[in-house]
């Protein structure tokens, strides 16, 4: 597909900055719900399907962050060799078609079967929303983007589980995917009329498996893709981990099930204002002041909470502050992780952003099983998880950074 020319108006001819961003964080935020509405229609979806332990629940969400992960790899190399746009539309149809089948499953091998399907088909979301972000701007400029973005991406996680709730209260718990499949089709409608496509002529490759293999091996050689990639992949496990403990923690640890949404949501909004603070910020003071006092604070807050959960000492309140604390953390750590992966490898950005969203997905998802599995009946697996994680990623970072954190450097 040939692509559309862009005036001297902007990078994304045709569409004004604001909508620009505002498709980006429908792009990212349609994982978000595709993860967070199903949380309170989980205990529904086990006891129509017949789930014996309520642990295999989790793999209802660690289904769809398995396939989306997986699949990274293929949408880089497409959207590399094709453009952004069309391999969107496609996607995005696919993902509202496999939500409509998710939603007749009528036993829980084949919802599972539908939602790897499900997370194969939103894979491309991830891949083409930064690739998209780096085809049009990159160092600082990208990090505010993709903040501005990661600010209306993370008032999904706030809003999902109310609208799963909601959705609950009048109707099964097949129409929530219904109505994920609905929010597919209007993504690929909005992007069929508005985005223009923004891949540089001269940065289409061919779907080649030396090529590929050779971008995919400058991506690991680069010391910081690399490093802030594995760091990213670690904060990602954590947070896999809280998700896929979270109902159960407020249902059986707090029983507080009809206050879930909202404990949920105060929670998701820390990160919210996290991020609204790293946009206002990141471009005037670097993005690695920001994110490792970020990462520091993080590994902090979540030591101090797993000395209170061990101790015997956790109630709602604290879990509540400390929990929410941590995101606000974790807010000024993402999306700048994210952005210092790609500053150095934005001429091969598709199968760069595979690449590291591959490893970061996967490797996170697998952290997050591992840190929901070992849910005990109390909050000890998630506070303590959050610690580990937190510590190992300051160690990633110091051997990335050659030992020095708050670095000033562009990008």
């Amino acid at each position: 597909m040939k692509p559309i020319d862009r005036p001297p108006g902007g990078p994304h001819a045709g569409m004004r900055f604001g909508e620009f961003v505002a498709l980006i964080a429908a792009l990212m935020a349609i994982n978000a719900l595709g993860i967070d509405s199903m949380l309170p229609a989980l205990p529904a979806i086990g006891d129509e399907l017949g789930i014996a332990h309520e642990n295999d629940r989790q793999w209802i969400i660690v289904a769809y962050v398995l396939g989306f992960g997986a699949f990274q790899l293929v949408y880089g190399p497409i959207a590399d060799r094709y453009g952004r746009k069309p391999v969107l539309i496609v996607s995005m149809v696919l993902f509202a078609i496999m939500s409509v089948i998710a939603g007749f499953a009528s036993t829980f091998p084949l919802l599972i079967t539908a939602r790897v399907l499900q997370g194969i088909a939103a894979a491309s979301s991830r891949i083409l929303a930064v690739s998209i972000v780096r085809d049009c701007y990159s160092g600082r400029k990208m990090a505010r983007v993709m903040s501005l973005s990661f600010i209306v991406f993370l008032a999904v996680p706030i809003l999902a589980p109310s609208l799963g709730q909601l959705i609950l209260l009048v109707a099964p718990w097949n129409w929530i995917f219904w109505a994920l499949g609905a929010f597919g089709a209007l993504l690929a409608l909005w992007a069929g009329l508005r985005l223009p496509e923004t891949l540089h002529p001269e940065y289409r490759v061919e779907i080649a498996p030396r090529a590929i293999a050779g971008a995919a091996a400058a991506v690991l050689k680069n010391r910081y893709s690399l490093g802030y990639t594995l760091a990213l992949t670690l904060m990602f496990g954590a947070l896999m981990g809280f998700i896929n403990s979270s109902q159960q923690i407020f249902f059986e640890v707090f029983r507080t099930p009809d206050i879930f949404p909202i404990l949920f949501a105060c929670i998701a909004a820390a990160m919210g204002v996290a991020s609204l603070i790293n946009s206002r910020i990141v471009e005037r003071v670097g993005t690695r002041l920001v994110s490792h006092a970020g990462l520091i604070g993080f590994t902090l807050v979540s030591g101090l909470h797993a000395l209170i959960a061990a101790a015997g000492h956790e109630n709602l309140v604290s879990f509540g502050v400390l929990q929410a604390l941590t995101m606000f953390c974790f807010g000024l750590v993402g999306s700048n992780f994210g952005s210092m992966a790609m500053a150095p490898v934005g001429h091969i950005a598709g199968i760069a952003s595979s690449v590291q969203g591959f490893i970061s997905t996967i490797g996170g998802a697998l952290i997050g099983i591992a840190i929901g599995q070992s849910f005990n009946g109390s909050t000890v697996p998630v506070a303590a998880g959050f610690f580990l994680l937190g510590a190992m990623a300051i160690l990633v970072v110091l051997v990335t950074e050659q030992g020095r954190l708050f670095r000033p450097q562009q990008g």
